[in-house]
């Protein structure tokens, strides 16, 4: 269990629904020898009253199984030291910016600690694992800013990702994101304070309609943003591509641009119909004309 966030409740309905449908994965459902559990998670209480198979525990309270500590993050990743159950110290390097992804790591060193991999191996692993396609994804062209390409659809994922490009950055934090059409409604204006208060300059644009009106959703996002003080920091576009274009052009030296909501897709799904959309390319497409 690495965390619980406001997702997938067009389906659950409510938090409490998501966590119990997730907490078969623990209980007597699924029967599981061993439970891997992130300590510092909010709901760590419930899912280990929940955990019938032996609990390892991972994170930074003083009592967890295999303890974070020493943690360093920048743009190229980060490094730290799990202390674990024997008192031996095992560190750690990622190429995977931001402090999620030193839990994440932290829950597959625990995964193998439980499975008796020794810890060369558990090092050499987390070592060797690359950027994964349209999560936090470089996109260069020579520009004199950082451009990121992320999937981050959720009022958590947003949070952290514009966590990483405020410590990151050395100028302004810019993003540009949407919300997805037939998906949770509720969490759409709790996007919009998120980003409200995190980021220095807004484009706020479609992510995928699917077959909802896009004005109707772009409204909801932006009923969050201007509640929580971001109308002035915000632009609004009804063509993605115009956002970004927007983006780079008004991004300075230092600043990060995220493009969040497609990540690695290829397609879009624009009013119940499948449209090529590939943002990755796009961007290094755009940031090539600016330098024409």
């Amino acid at each position: 269990m690495t965390n619980l966030s406001q997702e997938h409740l067009d389906y659950h309905r409510t938090m409490e629904r998501y966590a119990a449908a997730k907490a078969r994965l623990f209980n007597r459902y699924m029967k599981p020898r061993y439970c891997v559990l992130n300590s510092d998670d909010e709901r760590y209480e419930y899912y280990r009253t929940q955990s019938v198979g032996k609990v390892t525990t991972y994170g930074k309270k003083s009592d967890s199984t295999m303890r974070i500590t020493s943690e360093k993050t920048d743009v190229n990743g980060g490094s730290w030291s799990l202390i674990t159950p024997d008192g031996d110290k095992l560190n750690l390097r990622t190429q995977l910016a931001g402090e999620f992804n030193i839990y994440n790591a932290s829950a597959a060193a625990a995964v193998g600690e439980v499975l008796g991999i020794d810890h060369d191996s558990i090092s050499a692993g987390v070592a060797a694992l690359g950027i994964v396609p349209g999560r936090m994804e470089s996109i260069i062209e020579g520009q004199n800013f950082t451009v990121w390409v992320d999937y981050a659809v959720t009022p958590d994922s947003l949070e952290k990702v514009l966590a990483v490009a405020k410590a990151a950055a050395t100028g302004k934090v810019a993003i540009v994101f949407g919300a997805t059409g037939d998906r949770d409604r509720e969490k759409r204006p709790v996007m919009g304070a998120v980003v409200a208060g995190l980021a220095d300059r807004i484009y706020l644009t479609d992510d995928e309609t699917y077959t909802e009106d896009p004005s109707m959703i772009i409204q909801a996002v932006k009923a969050g943003i201007d509640k929580n003080g971001g109308t002035s920091k915000t632009k609004v576009f009804d063509d993605r591509r115009e956002a970004i274009k927007t983006a780079f052009a008004d991004a300075k030296a230092g600043d990060v641009v995220i493009l969040t909501g497609m990540g690695h897709q290829d397609t879009r799904n624009m009013g119940g119909k499948l449209v090529a959309w590939d943002e990755r390319k796009i961007a290094h497409d755009l940031l090539n004309r600016s330098k024409r």
